[in-house]
């Protein structure tokens, strides 16, 4: 069974090489790029089934480089974004600009492995997937089949996490999921690190939410998060 292509994009040649040993471990074929446009060159020469894009690269950075990806023939390719700094702002950027998801350097290279092989799991079944069960909670209805979610009758375009999370709080509407319990049930992986990307997410997802006339996400401090309605 011939295994998934991994584009990886970082101007830093030791990260390079030690994703590329960790990965080629778990049997994915490896291409490398160290600079923006030959990695978006090789994104749309090469169409792997995975990026990993560093934000900070020569020429054209991440942010532009996701951004042309996703306006491009080979849109749906998931990618994980790789920030040096843990600043919030440079996350929910690259969410914004099309991100699956990020991590912050220097990173456990087995957790970026734990990652990539989650986020490959969802991708694959949400296009194997031919369900069109449609999930409600007061004027928020999410189409699993056709990925589509409306808010207050109007059709909100969500970011794959954004979407795979608004569902699983509506399928568990009214208990309070953990931010541990989210990555699992979002992420697909036991997360042993720190949760700030369930954060990011649901402050993405709470600005789409501003639209609903009556149902928001509630933090319950020291446990996580809730979806309500009132």
């Amino acid at each position: 069974m011939p295994q998934e292509t991994i584009l990886l994009v970082d101007d830093e040649q030791n990260i390079l090489d030690l994703s590329k040993m960790y990965l080629e471990r778990e049997q994915f074929n490896i291409i490398t790029a160290m600079d923006g446009l030959t990695g978006l060159e090789k994104a749309e020469s090469e169409r792997p089934d995975f990026v990993v894009l560093d934000l900070m690269l020569p020429g054209l950075d991440g942010y532009e480089v996701c951004r042309r990806i996703r306006a491009g023939s080979y849109p749906d390719v998931p990618i994980l974004m790789l920030t040096a700094r843990d600043d919030d702002i440079d996350k929910i950027i690259g969410l914004e600009m099309g991100a699956d998801d990020y991590m912050t350097k220097p990173f456990n290279p087995r957790e970026m492995v734990a990652r990539v092989k989650a986020i490959l799991r969802r991708s694959t079944r949400q296009a194997s997937a031919t369900t069109s069960d449609v999930l409600a909670l007061g004027d928020v209805t999410v189409n699993e089949g056709a990925r589509e979610v409306t808010i207050a009758n109007t059709t909100t375009d969500l970011r794959t996490k954004e979407f795979d999370l608004l569902q699983k709080l509506i399928e568990h509407k009214g208990m309070v999921l953990t931010r541990e319990q989210l990555l699992s049930l979002v992420w697909g992986f036991d997360f042993y690190g720190e949760t700030r990307t369930v954060d990011v997410h649901i402050a993405q997802l709470r600005k789409h939410l501003k639209k609903s006339g009556n149902v928001k996400i509630e933090t319950v401090t020291g446990v996580g998060y809730k979806i309500v309605t009132y």
